[in-house]
């Protein structure tokens, strides 16, 4: 393939919409190991005694929508402006209120409201989960870690993330020092796959945090070495990392009055 016409596929891949979390244009393209635990039934098995649930991070509401029953009280959080509209027209018809969380991470919620707090690759502030869970409330959620795509960095000559030490135990730590009780939980540390060079640079374009300055103008020399790279072998393969943690907010502390 010429520079030119290289050049142009890729920019083709990266102009490809992409709105709240929905990563089918890569199906098929890039590949990932299965985890060892499924996050929908670990949702679903405390779902069924939770009377209210928060879902921090919906993202353009898609896994909130797919749970086949919902409590009567279930408000979900985003934080990206281009899915709070979308995650708030799919839910509205579930009676889901979508609120938006700015970069301070606070809740905007009374103090022990929720039975259940679910979070799926979304940031958070740990002190903010506990004080809108009700005593006895679970906390349930699923991160990428900080290993996850180091080595993509390393492949294009990027800078790590900023959050590169991101890891369960960090986690673990953090919840514990608040008083939480740690249930369950497992780290892995498993595979991506890409069978084709534009959807790694769409993948990149979804997930802007990974490589914050990257463009194909840029990484263009790197991106050519992929791609012969994954002509010579069918795919180039990344060190992926997840971690999920069950905590539960101990049934003996206080309501707050304030």
């Amino acid at each position: 393939m010429q520079k030119q016409d290289f050049e142009n596929y890729l920019r083709q891949n990266i102009e490809t919409p992409f709105s709240g979390w929905d990563f089918s244009y890569l199906q098929g393209k890039m590949l990932e190991s299965p985890l060892p635990w499924d996050y929908r039934q670990l949702v679903e098995s405390y779902l069924a005694s939770a009377g209210s649930l928060l879902d921090m991070g919906t993202g353009g509401g898609e896994f909130l929508d797919s749970l086949a029953a919902l409590p009567a009280v279930t408000f979900a959080t985003e934080g990206y402006l281009p899915n709070l509209g979308l995650a708030q027209a799919r839910l509205a018809q579930r009676g889901v209120q979508v609120r938006q969380v700015l970069a301070d991470n606070l809740l905007p919620f009374e103090d022990s409201t929720f039975d259940l707090v679910i979070n799926r690759h979304e940031e958070y502030d740990p002190a903010q989960v506990w004080r809108v869970l009700k005593p006895g409330g679970h906390f349930i959620t699923q991160q990428v870690g900080g290993l996850n795509d180091l080595d993509l960095n390393a492949m294009l000559g990027a800078p790590p993330p900023e959050y590169f030490d991101w890891c369960l135990f960090k986690t673990s730590q953090d919840l514990l020092g608040l008083g939480f009780r740690l249930l369950h939980s497992k780290q892995v540390n498993g595979w991506t796959r890409f069978t084709d060079c534009g959807s790694l640079v769409y993948y990149l374009k979804c997930i802007p945090w990974q490589i914050a300055d990257f463009s194909i103008e840029r990484y263009l020399d790197r991106l050519t070495l992929a791609n012969a790279y994954i002509e010579t072998h069918g795919f180039i393969e990344f060190v992926s990392q997840r971690f999920y943690l069950v905590a539960q907010k101990p049934a003996n502390i206080p309501v707050s009055k304030s």
